[in-house]
């Protein structure tokens, strides 16, 4: 009937896969389960990349001794390294002195020069130990407490709180006063806990003594 009317006669289709060819898939935006497209285990990079929780602040080996709060440390005195020099000095010449005549009356001239090259090197090495610990000692008084740090080989802070403070002294020897140093010291309930500051220029000595004996008593009379 329809060739009648001049149309072409019903031609069915040689291949039933041939169809679908004109129709082009659809647009392969998402994936099974509406997961974005892509190989397993990568994620496409307009996506954010993974927060990871927040955990605990993570801080260096050396913010462990620092006094926090924007503050700065308090050094001694540069006069320390020479007391400590001549404090060894003085140690050294009558031991090694004595040492000398006796290595020598055993063992001659050679091995007493030998012994006094070792008693001034054992000298030199105690004044370079000295000058390393002047730079790190350093003290600073917060709010609540005192804080001391020192240590050349092993660094150690020490936290006082002001409170626990039983007294503080202050001590000078012949040639601390002669080169006008002294050293404070806290004493607290615990021995483990008590600090020293030493080669502080008198004034500041004093100076540092009335503020912690001041604020001690403040602490105590409020507990």
């Amino acid at each position: 009937m329809n060739a009648s009317h001049g149309e072409p006669p019903y031609e069915p289709a040689a291949n039933p896969g041939q169809q679908g060819a004109a129709h082009p898939p659809p647009p392969s935006g998402q994936g099974h389960g509406g997961r974005p497209p892509g190989q397993p285990g990568q994620v496409p990079a307009h996506y954010p990349p993974h927060q990871p929780s927040s955990g605990p602040p993570v801080y260096q080996a050396e913010q462990a001794f620092a006094p926090g709060g924007g503050l700065q440390w308090s050094h001694i005195s540069k006069r320390h390294g020479w007391h400590r020099l001549l404090t060894a000095v003085l140690w050294a010449m009558p031991i090694g002195g004595v040492g000398a005549f006796i290595v020598w009356g055993n063992g001659g001239l050679v091995p007493a020069v030998m012994s006094i090259a070792a008693v001034g090197l054992g000298v030199v090495l105690t004044w370079l130990l000295a000058e390393l610990d002047r730079r790190t000692y350093g003290y600073v008084e917060r709010a609540d407490d005192l804080i001391v740090t020192h240590g050349v080989f092993v660094r150690r802070l020490i936290v006082v709180p002001y409170g626990r403070m039983q007294f503080v002294d202050v001590t000078a020897g012949l040639l601390e006063r002669w080169m006008g140093i002294a050293t404070v010291r806290l004493h607290t309930a615990a021995a483990a806990t008590d600090a020293t500051i030493p080669s502080l220029p008198t004034t500041e000595a004093a100076l540092l003594r009335d503020r912690l004996a001041q604020k001690g008593e403040e602490r105590s009379m409020g507990l």
